[in-house]
């Protein structure tokens, strides 16, 4: 489990394609202390598996399935990417609970900059929509962020300037692909209620 805070900004050095799947090797001086082979770290999001670690580099194989469903297809060597490595038991859950399982991608469609902050307005897959509600939570990218305003086809999150310096949203321009995960408390009461809220499955 993760709490969608990022711990700093990686690179991707290596990009090697396979039949059905690539091997990513990433820089990340931070995440990469104490790294064992198994281990999980959060890659923009996607929770990806330690293959090797050497110094402050890892590599961690990327299928088919998570390519096609999240931006780290488009990712080439000297991308940018927030890592973040699990949340110890017992430590401060700083964001939220977040899974590093994407539920779709979104699109960068604006950005409004002020002297303080900058409000980014991003695409909202329909299937998705249900769950981003104004001033819930959702993770884009792997960080955790709290919704401004909710729409059908987009929503909006307000960045401070920390965040903008330490995470790739603050690179990220209109046209730009991004993860997103909802929160996983909305989806288990939807599983829970059943017919009575989407019109199938049980209620219980």
């Amino acid at each position: 489990m993760f709490t969608g805070i990022v711990e700093e900004l990686g690179e991707i050095t290596a990009v090697e394609t396979l039949d059905d799947a690539c091997r990513f090797r990433l820089r990340g001086p931070v995440v990469t202390q104490g790294a064992r082979h198994g281990d999980s770290i959060a890659v923009n999001g996607v929770c990806l598996t330690v293959v090797e670690h050497e110094g402050d580099e890892f590599t961690a194989d990327v299928m088919a399935e998570t390519l096609s469903r999240s931006s780290l297809g488009a990712l080439a060597v000297g991308s940018r990417v927030n890592l973040e490595r699990p949340t110890a038991v017992g430590s401060r859950l700083g964001g939220h609970i977040v899974q590093g399982h994407v539920d779709g991608t979104g699109e960068i469609l604006g950005r409004e900059p002020s002297e303080n902050w900058e409000i980014v307005r991003i695409s909202l897959p329909a299937d998705l929509s249900r769950y981003v509600v104004e001033k819930g939570s959702i993770t884009v990218d792997g960080i955790s962020l709290t919704v401004v305003d909710a729409a059908d086809d987009h929503f909006t999150v307000s960045l401070i300037p920390t965040t903008l310096a330490l995470t790739t949203l603050g690179r990220k321009q209109p046209g730009d692909p991004v993860n997103l995960e909802v929160d996983i408390i909305a989806k288990y009461v939807e599983r829970m209620l059943g017919d009575r809220v989407t019109g199938t499955g049980a209620a219980r």
